[in-house]
């Protein structure tokens, strides 16, 4: 199989992030253009991405395949656009709705945790989550070796 045209590294913990990555899934009907990484699996090392699991988590990430990264709005532009259905998110190219598509993404980006029922990772008026490594530890302290989920 060929490399794919696009890979996505999404947050399957938060529901809203899986459904959409359940119907970009469906929609790239095994065909292998579009690749989806779980940033959220307890084996996820974020090293070979150059960002921290941090600033993977705190917005979306996409991966071009010349390894170059993506981020925001742009990555569902292009993840569309791999599964052949680019012209849905056409009009968020157009001058003005780019610039409200993406202050809308970034807003969304900034409260998902609290909004996907993790408040407990949103104290105050940011929201965080722990590094992957952290949560496979904890998960093997409370639950006799197995990952929590």
């Amino acid at each position: 199989m060929s490399e794919p045209e696009f890979t996505i590294l999404v947050d399957r913990d938060c529901p809203l992030c899986r459904r959409e990555s359940d119907l970009l899934e469906r929609l790239d009907a095994g065909r292998g253009r579009l690749a989806l990484v779980d940033i959220s699996s307890p084996a996820f090392d974020p090293t070979p991405y150059g960002r921290s699991y941090e600033t993977l988590m705190a917005r979306i990430h996409g991966v071009l395949p010349d390894g170059r990264l993506v981020e925001g709005v742009e990555v569902f532009r292009r993840a569309y656009a791999a599964v052949g259905r680019g012209w849905w998110l056409g009009w968020t190219r157009l001058p003005g709705l780019r610039m409200l598509a993406d202050a809308g993404y970034r807003w969304f980006a900034r409260n998902r945790l609290r909004w996907t029922g993790r408040e407990e990772a949103c104290p105050g008026e940011t929201c965080a989550v722990e590094p992957a490594t952290e949560r496979a530890a904890e998960g093997r302290a409370t639950t006799g070796g197995r990952a929590p989920g």
